[in-house]
């Protein structure tokens, strides 16, 4: 008796566990899967490589400087021949995006140039992750991360001012920047 009773708490706790495992696909399953994958370009930034004075910071700038831990991008290039294969992988990265967990906080662009959102994983002062997706017909879409801790979007946007008046053509940026030309 005392033995069937553990035989059925442990098959009650493994269908609860495998119950409770998520199958849906993931930003970062995203990642992995397309990084290699025949159309894809992917890259990672750790922010040092910026190569940001931060001398030359204000405080704001400095705190978001600092809550930045990396970027990264993976971007399907539009070909002749790979409009299909670009409109599948583009309608998984919007399924993704499409969960509760990835608020978001704008969009803009139209359909001539392109179009984009951006979304966090977090709330306030405690976002973790901002996620820019970005699509044109022309050029194809890039998915980029912007992966940190305790990350505040104003601020976030305060630093992207010094972005712009640094040359970060000369940086491993310059293909996520080419890549939005």
């Amino acid at each position: 008796m005392n033995s069937s009773i553990k035989t059925i708490i442990m098959m009650l706790f493994l269908v609860v566990t495998l119950q409770s495992c998520n199958q849906d696909p993931t930003l970062q399953s995203f990642y992995v899967d397309s990084e290699l994958a025949p159309g894809f370009t992917s890259l990672d930034v750790p922010i040092s490589l910026l190569k940001i004075d931060e001398t030359q910071l204000d405080e704001e700038q400095k705190a978001a400087y600092e809550s930045v831990d990396k970027l990264s991008m993976v971007a399907f290039v539009a070909e002749d021949g790979n409009k299909e294969q670009m409109d599948i992988e583009f309608a998984k990265v919007k399924t993704i995006l499409a969960n509760p967990k990835y608020e978001e906080l704008m969009r803009g662009g139209n359909s001539t140039d392109g179009k984009f959102v951006v979304k966090c994983v977090g709330d306030g002062e405690n976002v973790d992750e901002f996620i820019l997706l970005g699509n044109s017909s022309e050029a194809g879409f890039a998915v980029v991360r912007i992966i940190g801790d305790d990350m505040n979007f104003s601020k976030i946007m305060k630093l992207a001012s010094v972005l712009d008046e640094g040359n970060i053509e000369e940086t491993q940026l310059k293909e996520i920047t080419k890549f939005f030309q």
